[in-house]
């Protein structure tokens, strides 16, 4: 049975992909972009199955007038895909306040009201599923990537968080958690001025190594996007989906270092409750 999604970020990227190849199986696609034009291809070929709709998840009222918009047209929306996203490069002492501000407010704020705009309507509608797209930098970090890191943990939290608080109602979540993926995303990088004193340290290395292509980038775009589909079409999909050999073996590796750090220090954590509490 075809599907209609709610997609934000559709222009380019996973939103771009997502939304073809939704519409390619048959399913319909609620779109928002920013401004028109991205996705006028699509919409002579699939006609009234894609609509368009424009908003910025940055202006909160407007988006969700679209979203309330979005529903009451549809009448029911089966999965909301929260995609739009924004990528600051550099050490965090070099970002501006704007960029650090743009960064806060597109990928944490943006989804944190975005998510808030949907579920009464999924909740009233008796369910549904929120796929929000995250990153493997939502469980580990690169260096140069503070702000982006600080926006991905936040909203992996944030979902985490809520998924308990509206399971009552049928609704669930996907964190969806690519690794570094051949889209446009590493050229619409917002680069930090560079200062010379981080030249020979992590941030300058990282900065060479993207640079020139000495950091390999394993993902397909079309593969996780196919991936991403797949878990939302499960009857229980994870709450956490890592995507991508580079997502698996660096969160593996992550959660590996977080445990023997935890056990190593069990000793000294337990120490700090009341007396009455400890054996």
């Amino acid at each position: 049975m075809a599907k209609t999604w709610l997609i934000t970020g559709t222009s380019t990227g996973f939103g771009r992909l997502l939304t073809e190849q939704l519409l390619e199986r048959g399913d319909r696609v609620i779109a928002s972009l920013r401004r028109d034009g991205p996705l006028d291809d699509l919409l002579a070929q699939h006609g009234e199955r894609l609509q368009v709709i424009n908003f910025d998840v940055t202006d909160t009222r407007a988006m969700q007038e679209a979203v309330t918009q979005a529903f009451a047209k549809a009448g029911h929306i089966d999965v909301v895909v929260s995609n739009a996203g924004y990528g600051v490069f550099g050490a965090a002492e070099e970002a501006t306040d704007e960029q650090i501000e743009r960064q806060i407010t597109t990928n944490l704020t943006g989804s944190i009201q975005f998510i808030r705009a949907v579920l009464p309507h999924l909740r009233r509608q008796g369910g549904g599923r929120i796929v929000q797209v995250s990153s493997e930098g939502g469980q580990i970090a690169y260096p140069c990537f503070s702000l982006y890191h600080a926006s991905k943990w936040g909203i992996e939290g944030f979902v985490e968080s809520v998924a308990q608080e509206v399971s009552p109602w049928n609704i669930d979540f996907i964190l969806a958690e690519p690794g570094p993926t051949a889209t446009s995303f590493a050229a619409s990088l917002d680069q930090t001025a560079p200062m010379a004193l981080y030249e020979d340290t992590p941030v300058g290395e990282f900065r060479r190594a993207l640079a020139s292509g000495e950091f390999t980038i394993k993902g397909d775009a079309l593969k996780t996007v196919n991936a991403i589909i797949d878990a939302a079409d499960m009857a229980t999909p994870p709450l956490r989906l890592a995507l991508g050999s580079t997502a698996y073996d660096s969160i593996h590796h992550a959660l590996e270092q977080r445990m023997s750090e935890l056990e190593a220090n069990k000793a000294l954590t337990l120490s700090a409750d009341k007396d009455e509490f400890i054996e």
